[in-house]
């Protein structure tokens, strides 16, 4: 079984996503998966691509929620990818040590050689961020790309995840969260910042900026009875419900 990081890293890389900037362009999956088909996880199988049920290894997918405001309707887009968890149960889950997380950036990994397809980790994982490779065997997920960031043949600028780049809106933001004082560790602190399903203990690295509409003035048409819940809670609630079903 394989064991978590004895001592809290002084780097933690992640990323803050502010949902009021997201537009649902999926340009971040798009570049996530156009990346990761010729870098440290390739190749991303594709099933039926031009079929009618199309399917493959994403590690990056875009919800879409439909929402009421006093205004009118409206649509909120979620980003959801692995989150680099600080308790990660699907790292101690793994038999043969294949995932695993760095102890220098808090990075959570797949060593695909040690990696035997056994799905316990998937199973251990609330937020579906692990991707089975049907053709190669094994699992798949989210490396930060790893393969970039460190990468001293590009330049500074391109030194972050192909979804931080390919972003047009500058909804997701990319750096050492561990630092509070630099941009995106600010962006971690401010007071719309959250965690995606506090409940299950997993303390996630990533973070998301709720949408500044009012979050009262929230309302989906199938939004669930929350009794007695802090308005400000309702929304991230609610996508907890959805995505836990």
């Amino acid at each position: 079984m394989t064991s978590l990081p004895k001592r809290p890293p002084e780097r933690k890389l992640g990323l803050v996503i502010d949902l009021s900037l997201c537009v649902g362009c999926h340009a971040c999956a798009v570049h996530c998966k156009e990346w990761n088909a010729s870098g440290l996880m390739a190749p991303l199988t594709d099933t039926e691509p031009y079929g009618v049920a199309p399917d493959g290894v994403w590690f990056n997918r875009v919800h879409a929620f439909e929402v009421e405001t006093e205004e009118g309707a409206g649509t909120v887009y979620f980003p959801q990818s692995c989150l680099h968890c600080d308790d990660a149960p699907w790292v101690t889950a793994c038999q043969t040590g294949a995932s695993w997380k760095r102890g220098e950036d808090s990075s959570v990994l797949i060593d695909e050689d040690k990696c035997i397809g056994c799905k316990l980790c998937s199973w251990a994982c609330p937020y579906g961020a692990r991707e089975y490779d049907g053709d190669a065997g094994v699992m798949k997920k989210c490396t930060l790309c790893v393969d970039r960031i460190y990468n001293e043949n590009l330049p500074p600028e391109s030194r972050a995840p192909a979804c931080v780049v390919t972003c047009p809106t500058g909804a997701r933001s990319f750096g050492d969260l561990a630092d509070r004082d630099s941009a995106v560790g600010k962006l971690a602190t401010d007071k719309r910042a959250r965690d995606l399903m506090p409940g299950q203990g997993t303390r996630p690295v990533n973070k998301y900026l709720m949408p500044t509409l009012p979050p009262k003035r929230l309302a989906a048409k199938a939004t669930p009875k929350v009794d007695e819940a802090p308005p400000e809670g309702l929304f991230l609630r609610w996508v907890d419900k959805i995505l836990s079903r």
